[in-house]
């Protein structure tokens, strides 16, 4: 580890200096993220995530080189799976720092786990693009494995969209205040069997899904006429400095689901197709989406389908503790 470096726990106040460091990571990384100080500022007051105990960031003067910052999850089953994310600057990596920062990520990911979920089986997880250099030797000498495989799809946007075809008995909504909690309950039912997925409870659905970069606009709920049910939904995001830095405005679709009780009748290829549909005529140039390489609904192909084309393979490390 540096000698020359002061490390201390991030702050709220470190919003303008985690995004100037997470957008000098992306010009060597390139993984399409880029951040302003209101987007890192969210991720810093997200209510599962406890500054004071699980995080840390290396200085070098006033500028920050270096972070790591834990989130456990609002509820466990049987596994607890804490999540560790982190970064170096390129102009200090092979200086040990992303070694300091996982061992102190894993370190911390037991002092949460110990506070919320005790009782359960701990696991520290970290997502990371495949392509980073250096993670995965880093990784792996801390005692992580990869469990799971993700893929980042995107569909550009243009003429040629699938015909909107919505399943008989089913209407479409756009989200609206009204509905909001509807949007919710299907997550939270439609992702109960994803792996790794937990209950999403009001206060981290505030802070993660509609917050400064949720497009409502963009983001669709289908309903049972017959009794008022809701079916499925689909919620698009937005970061206005990733178009700042590319030029592209890109809809991206943060969650898709559909209840149980409506699988297999379309619901999520008509949330889609609409989507795609609306974006385009709201003036995006592209649509995204991530998918676990797993997933139990067949999203991979099903995206595939709708258009989309796989860009980038994630990487899920995990660490049995």
């Amino acid at each position: 580890m540096s000698t020359s470096l002061t490390w201390r726990p991030l702050t709220t106040g470190d919003a303008q200096g985690s995004a100037d460091l997470l957008n000098a990571i992306e010009t060597v990384d390139k993984i399409g993220e880029n951040y302003t100080a209101e987007d890192t500022h969210q991720e810093l007051i997200d209510p599962y995530t406890d500054l004071e105990r699980a995080s840390l960031a290396a200085f070098d003067g006033d500028v920050m080189v270096g972070y790591m910052k834990v989130r456990h999850k609002p509820s466990a089953a049987e596994v607890h799976r804490v999540f560790v994310d982190g970064g170096v600057h390129p102009g200090y990596r092979g200086r040990g720092i992303g070694a300091a920062l996982v061992e102190a990520g894993v370190a911390a990911a037991k002092v949460v786990h110990a506070l919320h979920h005790p009782s359960r089986k701990l696991v520290v997880d970290v997502h990371k693009a495949e392509h980073i250099a250096g993670v995965a030797g880093l990784l792996r000498s801390q005692g992580f494995a990869p469990v799971r495989y993700f893929q980042r799809m995107e569909h550009t946007l243009g003429d040629a969209l699938g015909e909107v075809v919505i399943p008989d008995g089913l209407r479409v909504e756009q989200w609206s205040e009204r509905n909001d909690e509807d949007f919710r309950l299907i997550r939270n039912e439609a992702y109960q069997d994803y792996w790794g997925a937990a209950q999403m409870p009001a206060d981290s659905w505030r802070n993660k899904i509609t917050n400064q970069t949720f497009r409502p606009t963009v983001s669709f709920l289908l309903r049972d006429k017959a009794n008022g049910t809701p079916a499925g939904m689909l919620v698009t995001m937005h970061w206005d400095a990733d178009t700042a830095a590319t030029g592209i405005r890109d809809a991206h679709f943060m969650l898709i689901g559909t209840r149980p009780g409506y699988r297999n009748r379309g619901v999520a290829t008509a949330l889609i197709c609409h989507a795609l549909r609306t974006a385009a005529g709201q003036g995006y140039d592209r649509a995204s989406l991530n998918v676990d390489s797993a997933n139990p609904s067949g999203g991979f192909g099903l995206f595939e389908k709708a258009g989309f084309m796989p860009r980038m393979r994630y990487v899920r490390w995990a660490l049995e503790v």
